[in-house]
């Protein structure tokens, strides 16, 4: 029995790309229309939520003995419907307490239907099979806002028997599509907005701008003045027109088409070894030197056995091998003015995504890496 452990020793800078989304450099500023880069900053939805009760379980549920509050919740559900069960031992197992969560659309009117999520806090095994109990749910001012019921619809599932058990995904989370209904409209009006502040999903300064331009280019030809007004990297602040409303004219400025710009950013995820590369990423000329270092365990133990009729007894010796390898590796010169060039470089090091993720920071202290390098 063995076991390998390989320590990556890296030295000075490198590049990027492994496991990695590679885009092309003429795609970095194709053109894509305004209301897919921004959103209405007063148009947010609010979070909902609420506890409840899923019923029509089969022996999924949670257990009375580990789940109290399941136990309590069903006794005062059956009283208000007029049942007395405080005498009663409960023992079923076919319920399960449950968070249900939603979002609230922004400017939702009464009778808005919304999706709704489906969360066990208690023991249950698996939600499958269940209908959801009338639920209100709540917004973050106490206010009941929405209420929910409906038939769980649960991607995982879970099976077990006496000495085996099998899963997949998560069977104790669900969601209902338009099991919600709004109760309570959302705040706010749309129409009655005067101002509109763009938010930016990527935030950036060059793009504010050119939202901003392309923006007051159009409202010069249609409304003979300029109507749009940069704030930072983040929002861009539009006046309404009176000739116009809110509606219309959000929907004739969010066709309008721009050519965003992205800044140089690599984003790495260490967990799953994936990077990221943007297109306008760009690295200085530098040596980089790529080490390894490789440890083999191996375990073999001797029995040792006594002789025929004697008292001894059999006994495991232990004996353990350590092989320490050490690779030599050229000075490799990477440099790169565009995305293809430092791709080609990296390819030609050899290096895994581990040992790029390492590069890529060793590069970013050496000041090598002109951009921003994001670590997830």
């Amino acid at each position: 029995m063995s076991a390998f452990v390989r320590i990556a020793a890296n030295v000075v800078s490198g590049l990027l790309l492994a496991a990695c989304l590679i885009l092309p450099a003429g795609d970095a500023r194709a053109e894509v229309r305004i209301k897919d880069i921004v959103s209405i900053q007063s148009a947010r939805p609010n979070q909902l939520v609420g506890y409840g009760l899923v019923i029509g379980l089969n022996a999924t549920g949670d257990s009375m003995r580990n789940s109290p509050f399941s136990e309590s919740s069903i006794r005062s559900m059956l009283d208000q419907l007029g049942v007395g069960v405080n005498e009663v031992d409960i023992r079923t197992n076919n319920i399960a307490a449950v968070l249900v969560t939603a979002d609230l659309p922004a400017y939702a009117d009464k009778g808005t239907r919304i999706d709704v999520n489906v969360s066990s806090i208690g023991d249950a095994s698996s939600l499958r099979g269940g209908t959801l109990v009338f639920t209100p749910l709540y917004g973050g001012d106490g206010e009941i806002y929405a209420s929910a019921q409906g038939s769980l619809v649960v991607s995982g599932f879970a099976a077990e028997g006496d000495a085996a058990e099998i899963s997949n995904n998560t069977p104790t989370s669900a969601r209902i599509p338009n099991a919600g209904i709004v109760e309570r409209s959302a705040p706010g009006s749309f129409a009655d907005e005067d101002l509109l502040v763009l938010s930016l999903s990527n935030p950036d300064f060059e793009t504010a701008i050119s939202i901003t331009d392309r923006i007051n280019e159009y409202t010069r030809e249609v409304f003979g003045q300029k109507l749009a007004q940069e704030v930072d990297n983040r929002s861009v602040r539009v006046t309404v027109p009176k000739s116009s409303s809110p509606a219309r004219f959000y929907a004739s400025i969010g066709k309008l088409m721009i050519a965003p710009d992205t800044p140089a950013r690599v984003v790495v995820d260490e967990r799953t070894g994936t990077v990221i590369i943007g297109a306008d990423v760009k690295v200085s000329r530098v040596a980089i030197t790529h080490g390894g270092l490789t440890v083999s365990v191996t375990e073999q133990p001797a029995v040792s056995q006594p002789n025929p009729f004697s008292r001894g007894e059999t006994v495991a010796v232990p004996r353990t091998d350590i092989v320490v390898q050490t690779g030599d590796y050229p000075i490799n010169i990477v440099e790169g003015t565009d995305l293809q060039q430092l791709v080609n470089g990296l390819n030609m090091m050899g290096a895994d995504a581990t040992a790029i993720i390492a590069i890529l920071q060793a590069m970013r202290t050496a000041g090598a890496l002109q951009a921003e390098l994001v670590v997830q």
